[in-house]
């Protein structure tokens, strides 16, 4: 009796340039990252969750609710509503969901994880478990952090989608995958630089996101430029105390992957989340922000989380615990920020 085939190993597939890729996740990061992936000659299963939306972007080569204006490489690409049939024909899965919906996508999920490679484009902590992604699929789903990474960076989805310059860092404990999945990312317009920091470049991704709301909060208090130097100088040391103690390891808090991505998503006016908090700082209400961005700002969702997650560390996060007093105590923007200005130098 013949033995069925052995099923190729994950070494063997990189050696053989042949790993099967899906992004699951319809919003714009996971549109931006369909585009480059597909501009490499490379098939791309891609999971958007609206089946009208799936056919809008199989007949219209754009997806109609963002980005839609790049044009997207549609015979490169296999679209599908099933969520099941895009994991089953792909041997790394990018995440790009957002964290707090995550959770509930997930529940449709009959395919196992076993022998699926992760990578987080979620820049935010699974609600349900407080972990960043990333930790969420070893917990509760057994996938190896060897089989696991980031794709992060000061990269808006929207510049992609223009084909500016800009750069990913891909984070994995694996070397090899690290550097596999950082060639099928990199393009004329896109450069790529590879790290083992998996659980510290996912922290910053999620920290630099409430920074992004402080900024914003500042901005529409009529904070000028003077004090948004200070208040990122303050952000980046923050951050680095916070990551620090949640993940000791020897990194460099000034890398792209760290500082770059908080710059970015502090300053640009494509930052959403940099958007939401001058919706606040002008008086919205938090739902009332929501309902007229008509998208997730991250940085909302991450507020809580690190204030959690900070409960069993301590570490002094002025900026984070401004943010948070604004956004779920529903203090006075003016007031909290009066106290803030002393607290930072």
């Amino acid at each position: 009796m013949r033995r069925p085939p052995k099923k190729p190993t994950i070494s063997h597939l990189i050696l053989k340039n042949k790993l099967k890729i899906a992004v699951l996740g319809g919003g714009s990061w996971a549109t931006a990252l369909v585009k480059i992936l597909s501009e490499n000659k490379r098939k791309v299963g891609w999971y958007i969750r609206n089946p009208i939306n799936a056919d809008f972007v199989k007949k219209h080569h754009h997806n109609p609710n963002y980005l839609s204006a790049a044009r997207l490489k549609t015979k490169r690409l296999e679209i599908s509503s099933d969520l099941n049939q895009v994991v089953s024909q792909a041997d790394v899965l990018v995440i790009a969901i957002p964290s707090a919906f995550l959770s509930q996508e997930l529940e449709k999920l009959t395919e196992s994880f076993d022998d699926k490679i992760i990578f987080s484009a979620v820049k935010g902590v699974v609600p349900e478990s407080m972990l960043i992604v990333g930790e969420h699929f070893n917990t509760k789903f057994n996938v190896p952090m060897e089989k696991i990474g980031v794709i992060l960076g000061p990269s808006h989805a929207e510049e992609i989608a223009m084909e500016r310059l800009s750069y990913l860092t891909v984070a994995c404990m694996n070397k090899k995958l690290a550097k596999a999945i950082a060639a099928m990312l990199k393009t004329q317009y896109i450069r790529t630089t590879i790290s083992n920091d998996i659980v510290g470049t996912e922290y910053a991704s999620m920290l630099k996101n409430i920074y992004a709301i402080a900024s914003g909060i500042a901005h529409s208090l009529g904070y000028g430029d003077n004090f948004q130097s200070v208040l990122m100088s303050n952000a980046i040391r923050e951050m680095k105390r916070f990551i620090k103690d949640v993940y000791k390891m020897k990194r460099n808090i000034n890398n792209s992957a760290y500082l770059g991505d908080l710059l970015v998503t502090g300053y640009s006016v494509f930052s959403r989340n940099r958007t939401f908090g001058g919706m606040i700082g002008k008086g919205y209400t938090v739902k009332a922000a929501q309902m007229e961005m008509r998208m997730v700002a991250e940085g909302y969702y991450a507020t809580q989380s690190a204030k959690m997650i900070n409960q069993n560390y301590s570490t002094r996060v002025p900026i984070i615990d401004a943010v948070f007093s604004i956004l779920y105590l529903e203090k006075k923007p003016e007031r909290v920020f009066k106290k803030l200005v002393k607290q930072l130098d």
